[in-house]
Parts: C-alpha cells; sequence; structure tokens
C-alpha cells in the first residue's frame, strides 16, 4: 500500500491537514500522521486538535512513498525548524521521492533545499522564498517530485493531484467523482 505521511505542528492548518488525510485515505492511500515530539495531540491554528499515529523521531524514510507538509503559518515555522522534519525532506529528495506543501509550508521546502524552480504557495509567502518561480494563477504547481498548493481552498484539489500521482487516473476520478470536486483539475 501507498504511504504518506503528514507532519504536524501546533498552530497547522486544519483545512489543509483534515481535508488532505481524508482524500487520501479515500484513495487508498495509508496515511500517517506526525507529531514533532512525545505529544499525540497536536493543536491546529483555530483549535482543532488532531491526534497523531507516531513521533517523527520514528519515521524512517523508506517506509513511506510521499511527505505532505500542511501550512498554517505557527505550524510551518515548526516544520522550517525541526531538525528531523527538514533530514526527511533532504532524504526524499535525494532518493527522488515525493514531497509535497501547500499553503505556507513550501518555506519548509525552501528552507530544506528541496523546493524546485516552479512553486505555489499562500499569498506573500512567495516574498520569503523567492519570486522567481513563484505561480499565483494554478491550485497546484509540479516541478520534478515536489508539488505545491495555494492555501484552504486548493486542499481537496491538491490531494486529488497527490492520489493522481500515486494511484493512477482511475482512483482519481473515482475520488473526485465521489467528492463532487467538479472544479478540481
Amino acid at each position: 500500500m501507498v504511504r504518506v505521511l503528514v507532519p504536524l505542528a501546533n498552530g497547522f492548518e486544519e483545512i489543509e491537514a483534515i481535508n488532505i488525510i481524508d482524500v487520501l485515505r479515500r484513495g487508498g492511500i495509508e496515511v500517517l500522521i506526525a507529531s514533532l515530539d512525545e505529544k499525540v495531540a497536536v493543536k491546529g491554528a483555530h483549535n482543532v486538535t488532531v491526534l497523531t499515529d507516531i513521533q517523527i523521531t520514528n519515521v524512517a524514510v523508506e517506509a513511506i512513498d510521499m511527505i505532505v507538509l500542511p501550512g498554517g503559518w505557527d505550524g510551518t515555522l515548526a516544520l522550517c525548524d525541526d531538525a528531523n522534519v527538514q533530514r526527511i525532506l533532504q532524504e526524499m529528495d535525494k532518493k527522488g521521492k515525493k514531497i509535497g506543501a501547500i499553503c505556507a509550508a513550501p518555506l519548509a521546502l525552501h528552507k530544506a533545499g528541496v523546493l524546485k524552480h516552479n512553486y505555489t504557495c499562500y499569498p506573500n509567502t512567495e516574498e520569503q522564498i523567492r519570486l522567481d518561480g513563484f505561480d499565483e494563477t494554478k491550485m497546484v504547481v509540479e516541478d520534478g517530485n515536489v508539488m505545491t498548493s495555494r492555501g484552504p481552498a486548493t486542499a481537496i484539489c491538491f490531494a486529488l493531484q497527490i492520489i493522481k500521482k500515486l494511484q493512477g487516473e482511475q482512483k482519481y476520478s473515482e475520488v473526485k467523482s465521489a467528492l463532487l470536486a467538479t472544479n478540481c483539475d
């Protein structure tokens, strides 16, 4: 089974994290939710608490096919500062494994040195990354092994694109249809 890691830090954007986790699971993907420390419960930016499955220190890159970072400003800053997240991103990139980030989280990819030339992110975050290669017109941008997306309203489309990449066109179409996600392409 395809396995995706979603690390959560306090202050993560709930819409993004929950939509990504839910949609990927609907697509037959095993999702591991990781905390950055020993606490099992992680509180989002709007006080929604999510229980995690694993600590980031216990994640083996060999056991996952993709890592996807949700945004949320405080959560993103924690992902930028967490040595384990940064190490996993770098190892995943070296192995050519898939990497995804939405909203402000492409900043964590930039810090790890794995963000490719073309990307998108939440408005104004690009000013802390770089303007060259930034695309504000697309909901999802793919460049090499990296996928990025804009923000909360694009989370379902982003997750669907991940399904397409990892599970194929048929599974993508099935889940897209079941979700009535006619605005996603």
